[in-house]
């Protein structure tokens, strides 16, 4: 874990040093720091940030760690910063994927029960109740939609209400990927007009067909 951490902190100072980040020189704790602890919240303590920063304090890797409050803060004022470099991950992770295949798919982050749907206050519409096949039951929340390289890098993400089916996600793919690039998904994903459309652009999408399926995928 030690080497992770330190990895992730040089990640993030690098990543602010190419953007030019400008950071108060007055500064205890840089804007790096508090990326890296919000990373480790989410890789080692289950996404809370306390148990993240109480962590990185007493084993000694950021000794000047900020109250609970200032954090809050600081974190919600660099949000956009992460989405930077999740996108430099993106375009490494393309570079190393010799075999130029992807996968995409999806998975619900429930929000609440149903059972607790009229108390929630985040999501108040029926836009955020989908459901999920696997588990034959209904969920309340939001959608994440990824699209992956064959050994699971995460090339590009995206959320979308509960109730949005894979095949409604899939335009907002931008598959911005090497020409020659084989894409996977599974049946809920045939759209032929979307597969002519890449299939010009040199990408070729391939889903798992259903029983039904006018077009045939060659054996």
């Amino acid at each position: 874990m030690d080497d992770q951490i330190i990895a992730i902190y040089c990640l993030c100072d690098d990543v602010l040093k190419a953007l030019h980040h400008y950071e108060d020189p007055q500064r205890h704790l840089s804007d790096a720091e508090v990326m890296t602890t919000a990373i480790v919240a989410a890789l080692h303590c289950g996404g809370n940030w306390e148990r993240a920063r109480d962590l990185l304090q007493t084993g000694g890797y950021i000794p000047a760690m900020l109250g609970k409050s200032r954090f809050n803060r600081r974190l919600h004022a660099i949000a956009e910063l992460f989405l930077i470099v999740f996108q430099v991950l993106g375009e490494l992770f393309k570079q190393l994927n010799a075999d130029s295949v992807y996968v995409i798919d999806s998975f619900p982050v429930p929000v609440c029960d149903n059972i607790r749907i009229p108390r929630a206050r985040l999501y108040h519409t029926d836009d955020y109740r989908g459901y999920l096949a696997s588990k034959r039951r209904y969920f309340y929340g939001v959608k994440l939609h990824l699209l992956v390289t064959g050994t699971g890098e995460p090339v590009e993400v995206f959320l979308t209400p509960g109730a949005t089916p894979d095949i409604g996600a899939l335009p907002q793919f931008t598959f911005d990927l090497p020409e020659g690039s084989t894409v996977h998904a599974d049946r809920a994903y045939n759209h032929y007009l979307i597969e002519d459309l890449l299939k010009d652009a040199g990408i070729h999408l391939q889903p798992l067909r259903k029983k039904n399926s006018k077009r045939a995928v060659p054996p």
